[in-house]
């Protein structure tokens, strides 16, 4: 059976855990367990039920009011909310449940169901992308067992990996750029994403994947001269520095600007050599390619 802490209650519904314990006292639809130690743990049901309750709260109702629903009940209104207003946020809870039960069949039949009415393209952009957030993968919150996130993580890879095999580029555009990964990070999600984004816009890939080494992006870099590098910066390492990463990125880029993205780069506020480019979004980095010459 999945158990979850508090802490992982509120990281994947989004609501505080002391919103979640004063709900506990009030209200009956959260009935946690205990450990010996007095520590709460919840099941996924209680975890789908603050799910809905979440997505029911938001768009109006009070708490009081759905606590006197049956779970039938809270079904259907999150099902008519879903039709009306909030559909990619109910399908991201649907994903949510389906990662932590190890769902496979379940959780793509909806990635195939949405990439197939909205696209590719707007399924990781206005669903995988909040998924990610919310269950920590992208920015690695760690608070979810590592097996569920894979399974997940590689269904939306195979996703990905078909959609850039099948994109139409848009018209040919005469540049070149490079994707990787730095060693120790493999959480390839975001750089698969850009790869599909930029090949479809007509640009030329070169996708070295994870775990780079800096002297491989050199000799990559001599060899093709590509017009920029990127890398997206997911999860890495703890002993990654990563001062000295934009040091060397530097080096083996050879005068090329290198466009960085990803949770690591919020905080970083020293400042940065001439050619290096942080980038707060994957739609900052796709303008910056097409508009060199504004810098940031």
């Amino acid at each position: 059976m999945n158990v979850f802490t508090i802490k992982d209650l509120e990281n994947l519904s989004g609501i505080k855990a002391h919103t979640i314990r004063i709900w506990e006292q009030r209200y009956s639809f959260l009935k946690p367990q205990r450990t010996n130690s007095n520590i709460r743990y919840y099941s996924s049901e209680e975890l789908k039920m603050l799910l809905n309750i979440a997505l029911l709260n938001k768009y109006g109702y009070k708490i009081s009011h759905i606590n006197k629903l049956s779970t039938d009940e809270i079904k259907g209104k999150v099902l008519s909310i879903a039709q009306m207003q909030a559909g990619n946020e109910q399908i991201v809870n649907e994903l949510i449940h389906h990662m932590v039960e190890m769902d496979a069949n379940k959780f793509e039949a909806v990635l195939n169901n949405t990439i197939e009415t909205k696209g590719i393209e707007n399924t990781i952009s206005g669903l995988i992308f909040p998924y990610l957030e919310r269950t920590g993968v992208l920015w690695a919150t760690n608070n979810i067992n590592p097996a569920q996130e894979h399974l997940a993580t590689n269904i939306i890879r195979q996703k990905l990996l078909v959609g850039i095999d099948c994109v139409e580029c848009e018209a040919p555009v005469n540049k070149t750029v490079a994707l990787f990964l730095p060693q120790g990070e493999y959480h390839e999600i975001g750089l698969l994403f850009m790869h599909y984004m930029l090949k479809r816009r007509g640009l030329d890939v070169l996708y070295l994947g994870v775990d780079t080494s800096l002297d491989d992006l050199g000799f990559v870099t001599a060899l093709r001269k590509p017009d920029f590098l990127y890398t997206h910066l997911t999860s890495v390492a703890t002993s990654f520095n990563f001062e000295k990463f934009i040091n060397a990125a530097v080096l083996q880029a050879a005068g090329k600007p290198v466009i960085i993205s990803g949770q690591i780069i919020k905080n970083y506020n020293k400042k940065l050599p001439p050619t290096i480019f942080l980038k707060n979004s994957l739609q900052d980095v796709i303008f910056f390619m097409a508009n060199p010459e504004v810098y940031g």
